[in-house]
C-alpha cells in the first residue's frame, strides 16, 4: 500500500478511535451506536467495520488505546535516575495527572466494570499490557528494599492498587463528593495539595516498618 494511503488508513482509525471513545465513555457499551460515530466522523458504519470488524472489537480496541496511553506515561518516565522514593513518587503523579486529564479513560473503566470485565477478560493483549505497570513499580520496590529504605513484603500489585485507588476516585466520584460534602475534587486551588497527599500516602506505606 502506498505511503499516502497508509498515513490515511492510520489517521481515519485514530479518528474512529478517538471519537468512539467518548461515545462508549458517554453512554456505555450497550447504549453506544456504531452510526452514531460513524456520522461524528463523516464515515459509514461499513467502514468501521472494515477497520475494527464489528462493536465489541472497536470497544476492545478502545480499551486498549486507553490503557495503552497510561502506560506509555509511565515508560516515559526515567526511573532508573531516580532513587526509589522519587521513582515511586513520580509513578504516583503521572497517574494522578494522567486520570484527571483523561477523564473518558475512568468512565470506560466504569463501564467495563459494571459488566463485570466480560469483555477485557477474553483479551491477553490487555492483561500483558497493563502487567508493565506493575512490573515497573516491583523493580522500584526491589531498588528500595535493597537501599533499605522500602520495608519487606510490599507487594507491587498492591501498591498499583493504591496508587490507583485514590487517582481513580478522585475524577469518578468528583460529583457525588462534591453534592455531600461541598468540595470539588478538582479544585484547581488544591490539585498540589491531593498530588503531594498521594505520593506521602504511598511512600509512607512502603516506609512503614
Amino acid at each position: 500500500m502506498p505511503v499516502g494511503r497508509v498515513r490515511d488508513a492510520e489517521r481515519t482509525r485514530a479518528e474512529l478511535l478517538a471519537v468512539a471513545t467518548d461515545e462508549f465513555a458517554e453512554r456505555g457499551y450497550s447504549g453506544a451506536r456504531v452510526d452514531e460515530i460513524a456520522n461524528r466522523t463523516r464515515t459509514t458504519k461499513r467502514m468501521i467495520y472494515y477497520y475494527f470488524g464489528g462493536k465489541e472489537q472497536l470497544y476492545l480496541a478502545v480499551l486498549e488505546r486507553a490503557y495503552a496511553e497510561i502506560r506509555a506515561a509511565e515508560r516515559a518516565v526515567d526511573v532508573e535516575h531516580l532513587d526509589p522514593v522519587a521513582a515511586v513518587r513520580r509513578l504516583a503523579e503521572v497517574t494522578f495527572d494522567h486520570h484527571e486529564a483523561h477523564p473518558a479513560f475512568i468512565k470506560l473503566v466504569g463501564v467495563e466494570n459494571a459488566q463485570y470485565a466480560k469483555h477485557m477478560n477474553h483479551v491477553a493483549r490487555l492483561v500483558d499490557l497493563n502487567s508493565s505497570a506493575v512490573a515497573l513499580l516491583d523493580a522500584v520496590l526491589e531498588r528500595g528494599r535493597r537501599d533499605g529504605v522500602f520495608r519487606e513484603g510490599a507487594d507491587a500489585l498492591d501498591v498499583h492498587m493504591l496508587i490507583s485507588s485514590f487517582c481513580f476516585f478522585r475524577v469518578a466520584n468528583r460529583h457525588t463528593f462534591g453534592a455531600l460534602f461541598d468540595r470539588d475534587l478538582l479544585d484547581p486551588d488544591r490539585r498540589s495539595f491531593y498530588r503531594t497527599m498521594l505520593g506521602d500516602l504511598v511512600t509512607g506505606y512502603l516506609r512503614e516498618v
